[in-house]
């Protein structure tokens, strides 16, 4: 199973993960607000992850991981 996990205080909120993902499994918390004032992506059903790291290619600042 994969895992992924985002650095949740450097993600500007900018979505191009959301789109890149496959399974649609990632979308902006609605609760947390990071340091930088912005709502950080966060994987919604880690289980559905099929490891294929489409988010953490896409995202412009490295803050995603995806561990097979």
């Amino acid at each position: 199973m994969a895992k992924v996990t985002f650095k949740k205080d450097l993600c500007k909120g900018c979505g191009l993960c959301i789109t890149a993902c496959p399974k649609k499994i990632i979308a902006l918390s609605k609760d947390e607000i990071n340091q930088k004032g912005h709502h950080p992506a966060e994987i919604t059903d880690q289980e559905k992850c099929i490891g294929c790291a489409f988010c953490a290619t896409m995202c412009p600042d490295c803050v995603i991981t995806v561990e097979k």
